[in-house]
C-alpha cells in the first residue's frame, strides 16, 4: 500500500452535539469530548486526550461566557482525521470574538486563549450566518 492509499484509507470520525449554554453544558461537553475519542482510539488520560480536553473546556467557557446569546446554545464539533483532533466550538455571537491577552499581574481570568495558543498546533475564527466558529487543532502523538 502507498503512502497516498493509506491516507485515503485512513478513517474520518466525527462528531457533532449541541449543548445548552451553560456551565453544565459546558462541563456535559468536556467529558462527552474525551469519551468520544476513546471510543475512536484515543485513550483517556493520554496526552492526546489531556490536551484536547483543556481546548474543549475553554472553547466551551468562552463560549458560554462570551459567545452567550439567550436562548441560544452552542454547538462542539470533534473531527478526528490523519493523526489530527479538530475542536470546533459555534456560538452566536459574531461580534466578540477571541483574543490572546498579555500577562496581567494578580488576574484570575483571561488566559483561556494562551493556552489553547500553546498547546494547539494553531487555532483560528471563521464568522457563520449566525454567530461564530472557534476551532483549534491537536496532533495525536501515540
Amino acid at each position: 500500500m502507498t503512502p497516498v492509499d493509506e491516507l485515503a484509507a485512513t478513517p474520518v470520525h466525527t462528531f457533532t452535539q449541541r449543548f445548552s449554554a451553560t456551565r453544565r453544558g459546558a462541563r456535559l461537553a468536556r467529558h462527552l469530548a474525551v469519551i468520544q475519542l476513546a471510543d475512536w482510539g484515543v485513550p483517556l488520560g493520554t496526552g492526546a486526550s489531556d490536551a484536547a480536553a483543556l481546548v474543549v473546556a475553554e472553547l466551551v467557557a468562552n463560549a458560554v461566557t462570551h459567545g452567550l446569546v439567550p436562548g441560544r446554545d452552542f454547538e462542539l464539533r470533534i473531527v478526528l482525521v490523519h493523526g489530527l483532533i479538530r475542536v470546533e466550538v459555534s456560538d452566536a455571537r459574531r461580534d466578540r470574538r477571541p483574543v490572546v491577552r498579555g500577562h496581567e499581574r494578580g488576574a484570575e481570568a483571561g488566559y483561556g486563549m494562551r493556552i489553547v495558543e500553546a498547546i494547539a498546533a494553531g487555532w483560528g475564527v471563521h464568522d457563520r450566518v449566525v454567530g461564530k466558529t472557534v476551532w483549534a487543532e491537536l496532533p495525536v502523538i501515540r
